[in-house]
C-alpha cells in the first residue's frame, strides 16, 4: 500500500505555484505504540493554509520545507495501537495533505456519518462552522436585532456566520462576488440583502441596505472592504477579524485600515479570533450546530474537488480566485 503526499518544497512569494510543491509516493506507514493510521477520505482547503507556508511569527509554527503540507481532514482508521480509536472508526484531525496519516490521537475526534456526510464534518460541523459560531457569539456578542455585515459571505465561514446570525434574530447583509453567490445567500441562506463587490460600489450599497449602520462586522477579507465597513460602525460596534484573504498573497506591504479612528469615535472594538482558543467547548458547539442542521435551520454546502492528492495545488488556488461557493473540500478516495 502506497502513500501519496504533498510536501512544501519552497516558500511562495505571492500565489503558490508548481515550484511550491513536491509530490512524493512512499509506502504507507505503520502505527507504533499509542498511534493510529488513518486512510484519508477528504481534505479541507482553507485560506489559512497560505499563512502556514510563511516563515513568520504567527499563531502556529510554519510548515517546514520538506514537510507534508498541514491540513485538516477526515478519514477512516485502518490500523490502531491506540486505546481510544479502533479500526473502522471515522475520525477528523490535522492529518495533512496525503493519503494515509499516522497520529498519536491528539486533536483527533470521532465523527458520525449518521449525523452528516463526512465533508460536512470539515464544514459547518468542523473548523469553519465552529469559527463562525464562536466568532459571532463570543467575539461579536450578537444579540437579537443587531445589524450584521459579513464579508466573504458565500465562503465556508461567511455562509455559516450569516445563517447563525439570522438564527439569533439579526438583520444580515453579505458581501460576495458575483450574482450567483449573491442570489444563493439571499435565496437559500436567508440573508436579508447581498452586495456584489464585483459589480457594485460596496460603500454606496452598505449605506443603502444598512442605513442605520453596522453593529457587528464579521471580516473574512480585510483590505479596502474592512476600511469601508469601519466607516459605517454604530456606537459600541464589534468588528470580528476572522481572516483577510485579500492580503494573503500580497507581495508588498499589506493594506491596513485607514479609518481606524471610527473605533474611537464609536467606542467600538476590533478583535481577532482563532477557533482553537475554544477547543474545550467544541463538543457542545457541534451539538448545537448539528441540531440546527437536523432541523433544517442550517444549510451545509460543500464544493468537492475530485482528483485526489495530486489535485491539491490547483484546488487550493480556487480559494484565492473566489471560485468556490460554500466549503471547498478535496476528495482523496
Amino acid at each position: 500500500m502506497s502513500n501519496l503526499q504533498v510536501r512544501l518544497a519552497a516558500r511562495p512569494v505571492g500565489l503558490p505555484d508548481s515550484s511550491t510543491w513536491q509530490i512524493e509516493e512512499s509506502p504507507a506507514p505503520e502505527p507504533g505504540d499509542g498511534e493510529l493510521r488513518v486512510a484519508i477520505r477528504y481534505i479541507s482547503l482553507d485560506p489559512a493554509m497560505r499563512g502556514w507556508m510563511n516563515d513568520a511569527r504567527s499563531y502556529a509554527p510554519p510548515v517546514q520545507i520538506g514537510a507534508v503540507m498541514r491540513a485538516f481532514a477526515v478519514g477512516q482508521v485502518t490500523a490502531s495501537r491506540h486505546p481510544v480509536f479502533q479500526e473502522g472508526d471515522l475520525v477528523s484531525g490535522m492529518f495533512g495533505v496525503q493519503e494515509h496519516a499516522i497520529s498519536d490521537g491528539r486533536g483527533v475526534a470521532k465523527v458520525d456519518p449518521g449525523i452528516a456526510p463526512l465533508p460536512t464534518w470539515l464544514g459547518v460541523l468542523g473548523g469553519t462552522g465552529l469559527t463562525a459560531y464562536f466568532g459571532l457569539l463570543d467575539v461579536g456578542k450578537v444579540t437579537e436585532g443587531d445589524r450584521v455585515l459579513i464579508s466573504g459571505a458565500a465562503g465556508a465561514v461567511g455562509s455559516a456566520a450569516g445563517q447563525i446570525a439570522k438564527l439569533k434574530g439579526c438583520h444580515v447583509v453579505g458581501i460576495a462576488g458575483g450574482k450567483d453567490k449573491c442570489d444563493w445567500i439571499t435565496r437559500d441562506l436567508g440573508f436579508d440583502a447581498a452586495i456584489d463587490y464585483k459589480s457594485e460600489n460596496v460603500g454606496e450599497r452598505v449605506h443603502q441596505v444598512m442605513p442605520d449602520g453596522i453593529d457587528v462586522y464579521f471580516d473574512n477579507v480585510g483590505g479596502p472592504t474592512l476600511d469601508t465597513a469601519l466607516a459605517f460602525l454604530r456606537l459600541h460596534a464589534r468588528v470580528i477579524i476572522c481572516g483577510a484573504i485579500s492580503q494573503y498573497n500580497a507581495t508588498g506591504q499589506p493594506y491596513g485600515p485607514t479609518r481606524y479612528l471610527s473605533l474611537l469615535i464609536n467606542r467600538a472594538s476590533m478583535t481577532g479570533m482563532l477557533v482553537s482558543d475554544y477547543a474545550a467547548r467544541f463538543p457542545a458547539a457541534i451539538a448545537e450546530l448539528a441540531g440546527w442542521l437536523a432541523e433544517g435551520k442550517l444549510i451545509a454546502r460543500e464544493q468537492i474537488v475530485k482528483g485526489g492528492v495530486r489535485q491539491f495545488p490547483e484546488a487550493l488556488l480556487m480559494l484565492f480566485a473566489g471560485a468556490n461557493t460554500g466549503k471547498l473540500v478535496l476528495e482523496v478516495s
